[in-house]
């Protein structure tokens, strides 16, 4: 094909609602999809902190049924979490998932539909396109602004005995309708908020970057990075702040759609061999990396770079595109500074002597495969270095 002509897919969840009290309409999504009997996953966070019960008596009052409820989601969940639920799920006769909580609860309850609906672990199902037709309905009430999980057609789940992350990538398992509502991510502390916001930065930066980048992608992922950089401080300086938390629902939203089709690069591929080997919060690990990856990536991506840089609000009017990208990394590492993020994944008790393993599974991992600059094994090891 002539030029640079060239086909692009782009992914989203059926129905998406946002807004103060949205989440009130979660058992009107349940029944329009057709439930009868929801499974509603979550951690026991959710269950402590009245969320969960709030949200099962929304249901049970719109649904007029019981509401089965699975609250042993954990941080980077496993194949054994999953297994559990699905058990529960089968038990119950459910139909319908309903998550309620981060990226842990969307990514475990996509893989409690996987297996209720075709058998197996997750290991059968690891790797791109390999789920071989729809699972339940699935209705993701997000409760913090960060992984893009609610949107997406990815789940992660991590493989302890391997001390490994595993994604799973198929258009089917995508929620049926993702509900964010920022009266419930007025809860979240500040370190999660600069966490999980970050995370969303990172998201739509690499998606703007990203290869297969499109300009659907790159209208998503820059109003992302507009909104958080605005944003983001002031929801974490003050999480009851309103209008901070509605506008980071949306950036995390519109980051989860940039890199849902767009794909990702480097700070992912590394950020996941640590959380399945240190059991590490994902947002923090892409915190700690992105800057370093920026750098490595400058050299075959600044005008995008500077672009970037212009839309966090940086002044580099006189300034030459090389300039202004290296300006665009200064302005993300001084953002991961403010918001109280460890700087060094030494501070997170990551070692030197792992950094060749962590390499070798950074390699293997698909985020890479849409970096602007591709990198050897050694200059993957070099990266981990700076950020030690």
């Amino acid at each position: 094909m002539a030029g640079t002509r060239r086909q692009s897919v782009f992914f989203a969840p059926p129905l998406s609602l946002f807004g103060p009290g949205v989440h009130e309409r979660t058992a009107a999504q349940v029944k329009a999809v057709g439930g009868t009997r929801p499974f509603l996953c979550t951690d026991k966070g959710m269950v402590q902190a009245g969320i969960s019960d709030h949200l099962t008596g929304i249901l049970r009052k719109g649904l007029g049924t019981d509401v089965v409820v699975y609250d042993g989601v954990i941080p980077n969940p496993t194949d054994a979490t999953a297994q559990e639920a699905v058990e529960l799920f089968r038990r119950e006769g459910c139909d319908v998932l309903v998550s309620l909580g981060g990226g842990s609860a969307h990514d475990c309850a996509k893989a409690v539909g996987i297996l209720a609906a075709h058998g197996g672990t997750v290991d059968d199902y690891v790797g791109l396109d390999r789920v071989p037709g729809p699972i339940p309905p699935l209705v993701a009430v997000n409760t913090t602004a960060g992984t893009g999980s609610d949107v997406t057609r990815i789940a992660v789940l991590a493989d302890p005995e391997k001390r490994a992350k595993r994604p799973i990538i198929d258009w089917k398992i995508t929620p049926t309708a993702a509900v964010n509502d920022p009266v419930l991510m007025e809860g979240m502390p500040p370190a999660l908020t600069a966490a999980t916001g970050l995370d969303a930065l990172t998201h739509a930066v690499e998606a703007y970057l990203s290869t297969s980048a499109s300009p659907v992608s790159d209208a998503l992922a820059l109003e992302a990075v507009a909104l958080i950089g605005r944003w983001l401080p002031k929801a974490y300086a003050d999480g009851k702040n309103g209008a901070a938390r509605e506008k980071m629902a949306y950036a995390q939203h519109l980051a989860g759609l940039a890199f849902n089709s767009a794909g990702l690069g480097y700070a992912h591929a590394m950020a996941h061999p640590l959380g399945g080997r240190y059991d590490l919060p994902h947002g923090v690990c892409n915190a700690v990396l992105l800057p370093h990856v920026l750098d490595f990536v400058l050299l075959a991506a600044w005008e995008r770079l500077a672009r970037l840089a212009r839309v966090l609000g940086e002044a580099v009017e006189g300034l030459t595109e090389r300039r202004a990208a290296e300006r665009a990394v200064e302005a993300v590492r001084r953002l991961v500074r403010e918001l109280g993020v460890p700087e060094r994944l030494s501070s997170l008790g990551v070692r030197d002597q792992d950094v060749p393993e962590l390499a070798r599974e950074a390699q293997k991992d698909p985020s890479r495969w849409t970096s602007p600059r591709r990198a050897s094994e050694a200059e993957v090891e070099a990266l981990y270095r700076r950020a030690l």
